[in-house]
């Protein structure tokens, strides 16, 4: 193995430096760089390995022109441009496993500190106040926990509860129903699971979906005296919502490790007596970050040999054939137009590829559908390498055809479950890619960040309804595509928007006459 460079710019656990010298790499560990700085450091480093401070943008990759791979300490990569690295065939690699049993462990810790007011009692026992009536608790044991995502960390959680003889329920579109069962859970949609519930634990990604989720419209909805913990992402828990509702006793108790806003030292919540919080410690374990450390050295390593890399989240796009390159972001983006218009994934999912991609390797594909189907309902970032096995530990049964017929199209692909149906191609000179079919409705519309599908009475004046409804909200339409049934009874409108279409247009949509489905597609 040649021996390569790897710079280290935010402080690592001494058992993954360690592993990278035993490989024979040569560590620089520059500890507090600026950004100016990183610029200069980055030029002739082999692989660069940050946690959460160190920002790699794409002029960070394009100063570094040596760079095999960027590695991340950690789950999340926000602070790491994937897509420029793809460009640049830098392989991105995280530690996707090092922090969920230590993020599990901290939620079980909330719920049971929340009910028992442990940090309440202390703070009074400190200061020589004896109040052993003032902080009677509750018990966990025949309880209804919720968990508001059932991923990796919620499936941990729920199995902890277990051995305290809760009863679990769970609310999360992206398992499927059988696998949910094995695990002991019954699904529910949320505003049932909030009227059900004693305590709910959260745990769901940050997305333009789940942003202000629990709002002071469900928190109304839920059993009186629910007990709410979030140890997930900040903003997805409405916090000056939750402070009213612990104020009316609606909400019996919270306790929360991450807020809207980080660092956060001042909120409302402050100053309730049932309230819990601690400074976004979920990952923050011993264990945890020597897992990480040990994980990312293992996967660097691997990525400088030239081997296979688990936690890559990206492909190089010189690895993939020409053919089929072109087609992976509209694979991508079929797969999370469909999860939007499926409300959540299927028990099976079929991928049929048709005309000249019927020749070709197109499993990459079928990847970046699963890629785009799981964008939206897992706490970790979806990789061409784990899709497999989000699929298989949530229950979703992947079939995949090919046929080199296509009537009207060279090149076709089409995602189908039970009940919905998607197609899409590459059109014109510069292969710009086209939703052509939705639920069987021929439409042609370009994909885009924010859509609406919306199935009608076929009759006149429908599309009047939504552009009227859409133009008082200050939404404007970007492009449209009408398609009628086979039947004639029925159309589908698709719509491509310039923003989200606020909540109260939708439900106004949702309630008119003659739409009879309506659907938000957004792209994060």
């Amino acid at each position: 193995m040649t021996v390569a460079r790897v710079l280290v710019p935010e402080k690592l656990a001494e058992r993954g430096l360690e592993l990278l010298r035993v490989a024979g790499h040569e560590v620089d560990v520059q500890l507090e760089l600026t950004h100016e700085q990183l610029l200069g450091a980055v030029r002739g480093a082999d692989a660069l390995i940050v946690r959460s401070a160190t920002q790699v943008t794409d002029d960070v990759l394009a100063a570094g022109t040596d760079l095999v791979v960027v590695g991340r300490a950690g789950i999340g990569l926000d602070n790491v441009d994937v897509e420029a690295a793809t460009r640049r065939g830098v392989m991105v690699v995280n530690a996707p496993q090092s922090n969920i049993l230590s993020a599990a462990e901290h939620a079980v810790a909330l719920l049971l500190a929340q009910a028992r007011n442990i940090p309440q009692a202390h703070a009074a026992l400190i200061a020589g106040k004896w109040e052993r009536s003032r902080w009677e608790g509750v018990e966990l044991h025949g309880k209804t926990l919720g968990v508001v995502g059932l991923g990796r960390i919620g499936a941990l959680v729920a199995q902890r509860a277990l051995a305290f003889g809760m009863r679990l329920v769970a609310y999360d579109p992206y398992v499927a129903p059988e696998r949910a069962r094995q695990m002991g859970v019954e699904l529910m949609d949320l505003d049932e699971l909030m009227a059900e519930a004693d305590f709910i634990s959260i745990h769901l990604p940050k997305t333009t979906e789940t942003a202000g989720l629990i709002d002071a419209d469900v928190l109304a909805k839920a059993k009186p005296g629910i007990r709410i913990v979030n140890a997930a992402r900040g903003g997805i828990l409405d916090e000056d919502a939750l402070a009213d509702a612990l104020r009316t006793g609606q909400v019996g108790g919270a306790a929360l490790d991450v807020f809207a806003t980080e660092p956060c030292t001042e909120s409302p919540l402050f100053s309730l007596s049932n309230v819990v919080v601690t400074p976004h410690l979920g990952a923050s374990t011993h264990e945890a970050q020597d897992k990480a450390g040990v994980t990312i050295a293992e996967q660097v390593n691997l990525a400088l040999a030239g081997d296979f890399v688990p936690f890559a989240v990206n492909v190089a796009a010189t690895e993939v054939s020409e053919t089929v390159r072109p087609f992976l972001p509209l694979a991508e983006q079929l797969g999370r137009f469909f999860a939007c218009l499926n409300d959540g994934i299927p028990d099976r999912l079929e991928v049929e590829y048709q005309g000249g991609l019927a020749g070709a390797n197109t499993s990459i594909l079928t990847l970046a559908v699963l890629k785009g189907v799981f964008a939206a309902g897992t706490e970790e970032p979806v990789s061409y390498v784990n899709a497999p096995q989000l699929a298989e530990e949530r229950g979703l049964e992947v079939r995949q055809a090919s046929t080199s017929s296509t009537r009207d199209y060279v090149n076709l692909l089409t995602v189908r479950a039970d009940e919905h149906s998607l197609a899409g191609t590459l059109s014109g000179p510069r292969s710009e890619p086209r939703i052509v079919m939705v639920d069987d409705h021929v439409v042609e519309v370009p994909p885009a960040a924010h859509m609406l599908v919306v199935r009608n009475d076929d009759r006149p004046g429908m599309i009047g309804v939504v552009g009227t409804a859409l133009g008082e909200a200050d939404v404007s339409i970007s492009s449209m595509a009408v398609g009628p049934s086979r039947s004639g009874n029925t159309a589908l409108m698709v719509l491509t928007t310039d923003r989200n279409v606020p909540d109260d247009t939708f439900t106004l949509l949702q309630a008119s006459d003659g739409i009879l489905d309506i659907h938000r597609i957004t792209s994060a």
